[in-house]
C-alpha cells in the first residue's frame, strides 16, 4: 500500500517509517511534495486531519498525518498546537529557548507529549491520540531526537527524550502510541 506522509519534516517521516514497517508490513510510505496545509484547527487532532486531507486530495493517495507537540501543565497546555511555532521562528532552540524561560522558578514541571495521528482514505478517515507523559528539565539534554526532545524526561526515565536511542524513543514515544493505535484501525480496515 502507498501511503502519502503529510510532512516536508525528513526526521517524522523516518520515524515514521521506523514505527510503522512492523505494524503494517508492506507499507510504502511517499514523501509529499506539496503545498503545507494552513493548520486552522483548535486541537492536535483537527490540525492532523487538516493535513492528512490536503494531502491526499493533492497527491490522490491514501494519506497520513499527524500534529504533535508538548503540553506543559504549569503553562495551561502552552505550547501546544503551537509547539513548532512556540517562538515565531519555527526554530528548535529558539522554541526551547522560550519554553525554559516560561518555566523559570516553576516547581511543578509536569508536561506531556501529545500526537494525533491521522489517516484518509477517499471518504474514510480516522483519528488516534498517543500521549506520553512526563516532565520539563530545566536545561537540554541530549543530542538525539529534534524538537522538544533535549528538555522532556518520560516518566519512568532519567534520561532526557534526546539521550535515549531512535529504538527506545520509537518504542515509547506519543508518536508511537497514536499510529499504533492507527495501524490497527487501518489494518482492519484493509482484511
Amino acid at each position: 500500500m502507498r501511503v502519502v506522509v503529510a510532512t516536508h519534516n525528513a526526521h517524522k517521516v523516518e520515524e515514521l517509517g521506523r514505527i510503522l514497517s512492523p505494524l503494517l508490513p508492506g507499507i510504502e510510505l511517499v514523501k509529499y511534495d506539496g503545498p503545507d496545509a494552513d493548520e486552522t484547527g483548535d486541537t492536535f487532532a483537527a490540525n492532523a486531519l487538516i493535513k492528512a486531507r490536503e494531502a491526499a486530495q493533492h497527491t490522490g493517495l491514501p494519506a497520513l498525518a499527524d500534529d504533535s507537540g508538548i503540553a506543559v501543565d504549569a503553562l495551561e497546555g502552552a505550547p501546544g498546537i503551537r509547539s513548532a511555532r512556540y517562538a515565531g521562528t519555527r526554530e528548535d532552540a529558539d522554541n526551547n529557548a522560550l519554553l525554559l524561560e516560561n518555566l523559570k522558578g516553576v516547581e511543578d514541571r509536569a508536561a506531556q507529549f501529545m500526537c494525533a495521528a491521522a489517516f484518509v482514505d477517499g471518504e474514510f478517515e480516522a483519528v488516534e491520540l498517543g500521549v506520553w507523559p512526563g516532565c520539563v528539565l530545566t536545561e537540554a539534554r541530549g543530542a538525539g531526537g529534534f524538537g522538544y526532545d533535549p528538555l522532556f524526561q518520560p516518566d519512568g526515565e532519567t534520561r532526557a527524550s534526546a539521550e535515549l536511542s531512535a529504538a527506545e524513543k520509537d518504542a515509547l514515544s506519543h508518536r508511537r502510541r497514536a499510529f499504533e493505535q492507527l495501524a490497527q484501525v487501518i489494518r482492519s480496515r484493509s482484511l
